[in-house]
């Protein structure tokens, strides 16, 4: 199984939103990648890489990132001899490829035809998130069916579901579509869907298929990366292991939310995510 965190993006809500802070007290973060930044005792990627590694569930990882921030993942990836560090290209965020352009450059770079663990570069968990038993869960699904896939879920509000990718689900937990940013009137699911999917080999093919479907469309169609979610949804089986909830760094209060979470409560920092 391979690892590929998708770190391309540029960041502009939380940029902004620390370039208007009057106080200054956050001027450190200037410039800086959100996988990058501060997190508790290290940046918010490496918790990922120390668990990933700590509990051998995959034999390679790789981080996409773009043209500006290359050099300074590279600096990082020192300390990380399994960890190796693709660029996409772009310099600003009008040039991105989006998400699954940047999944699909990283698969085809470096030849994966494993199942693939992909995980958005500004997300972390809380403490009853487990890769040992996410993975575990794929393995039993695989046993069943070599095409499944899975993914988390978590339970939001009411009033965020216009906020989400937002999962609707059988009893057997087999996602049966995905709505995004739904109003709560569209659905009675509240059951979202972070950046964090584990897909199965004969899964990454249609990537290729996906976006040669979207060449024409405009970016939005094919950035996020849960637009390719939902279009596998209906070609591939996909299911739901579930959390309770996730920290998303978008803005200045989102990741001082989350700091503040691994600097006061958290309670077995060497056994996070594993």
């Amino acid at each position: 199984m391979k690892a590929v965190i998708l770190a391309a993006g540029y960041g502009t809500r939380l940029q902004r939103d620390i370039e208007n802070d009057k106080t200054g007290q956050f001027k450190h973060l200037r410039g800086i990648a959100k996988p990058l930044l501060p997190v508790g005792s290290c940046a918010l990627v490496s918790h990922w890489v120390r668990a990933l590694t700590g509990t051998g569930c995959v034999d390679a990882i790789y981080v996409v990132t773009n043209a500006v921030y290359y050099e300074a993942f590279q600096e990082w990836a020192r300390d990380f001899p399994n960890v190796k560090i693709l660029n996409d290209g772009t310099r600003t965020n009008e040039e991105r490829h989006g998400a699954v352009g940047c999944l699909q450059m990283t698969v085809r770079h470096f030849a994966i035809e494993d199942h693939v663990l992909v995980i958005g570069g500004d997300t972390l968990f809380k403490e009853d998130f487990s890769l040992a038993k996410f993975t575990e869960r794929f393995s039993e699904l695989q046993k069943k069916n070599g095409d499944s896939n899975l993914v988390l879920s978590y339970q939001c509000k009411e009033e965020e579901t216009s906020k989400y990718g937002i999962l609707e689900v059988d009893e057997d937990l087999r996602v049966l579509r995905m709505r995004e940013k739904p109003l709560p009137s569209e659905t009675k699911s509240r059951h979202a869907c972070p950046c964090f999917y584990l897909f199965s080999a004969t899964s990454l093919p249609l990537l290729d298929t996906f976006l040669n479907e979207k060449k024409n469309a405009p970016l939005e169609e094919r950035d996020a990366p849960g637009t390719f979610l939902s279009w596998l949804i209906l070609r591939k089986p996909v299911f739901v292991h579930r959390i309770s909830s996730r920290f998303d760094v978008g803005n200045l209060p989102s990741y001082l939310e989350c700091d503040s979470y691994f600097k006061v409560q958290l309670q077995n920092s060497e056994l996070y995510l594993m």
